[in-house]
């Protein structure tokens, strides 16, 4: 026999206590709970809801596993797929502890999302604090500028140029672009725009992360009568 999630309207099993999309609680009958007046008893209305957070736990979890995964994330700038890798294992360590932590069977994925949500802001925001301040210090403090100068001169004046040209944009374009790529303003601004895709596309992947550390402990642990 089979009946139909409330909430979501999907197909539930009449032996599962929770809905497998969305974990809504459905309610349970057997010959035993039926009172005296022939009425049977819902299941267990105190039982937790797979979908809330208990966000006190949650944020605790996030930050002591997504600023380490930040900080180290920073090493791989621009993104790289072990940085990428890293924060989205972080966001579902993240998921799995909250879960110990809060002594459920499971929780929804988009709880899951939500706490891999709140990882990667924080692992995000870390890795772009990092990146910022590394190069701050090698810059004035260090006073290694000249390098960096060096590398971003061949890299617009050389290799920008030929993929340039290789798209067919006209020279005149390309000499004005090149002129305020080299400006202050320009590189400021390309490096803000790098440490910005960099923290987006980490947050992406803490989301991914924390939704499948939910899926996977949903499939292996949801409760079933």
């Amino acid at each position: 026999m089979e009946v139909t999630c409330t909430r979501c309207h999907q197909t539930v099993h009449v032996e599962n206590s929770f809905c497998p999309i969305c974990g809504l609680p459905q309610l349970v009958y057997t010959a035993d709970d039926s009172d005296a007046s022939g009425q049977p008893e819902p299941w267990n209305e105190r039982a937790p809801n797979a979908d809330n957070v208990d966000w006190k736990l949650a944020l605790r979890f996030a930050a002591i596993l997504g600023v380490p995964a930040g900080f180290l994330c920073s090493l791989f700038s621009p993104v790289g797929i072990f940085g990428l890798i890293l924060m989205s294992a972080a966001s579902a360590w993240a998921v799995v502890l909250y879960v110990r932590g809060q002594q459920t069977p499971w929780i929804t994925t988009g709880a899951g999302a939500r706490i891999g949500l709140v990882t990667g802001v924080l692992g995000g925001w870390t890795a772009v604090a990092a990146t910022g301040v590394t190069l701050f210090l090698l810059r004035f403090v260090l006073h290694q500028g000249q390098i960096f100068d060096n590398f971003w001169q061949n890299f617009v004046g050389q290799d920008m140029s030929r993929q340039w040209a290789s798209m067919g944009i006209d020279s005149h374009t390309v000499e004005l672009t090149k002129s305020w790529l080299l400006s202050p303003e320009g590189r400021a601004g390309w490096v803000l725009g790098a440490m910005a895709f960099l923290g987006i596309v980490l947050l992406l992947f803490a989301v991914v992360g924390g939704a499948l550390g939910a899926r996977l402990l949903a499939r292996t642990r949801r409760p079933e009568v």
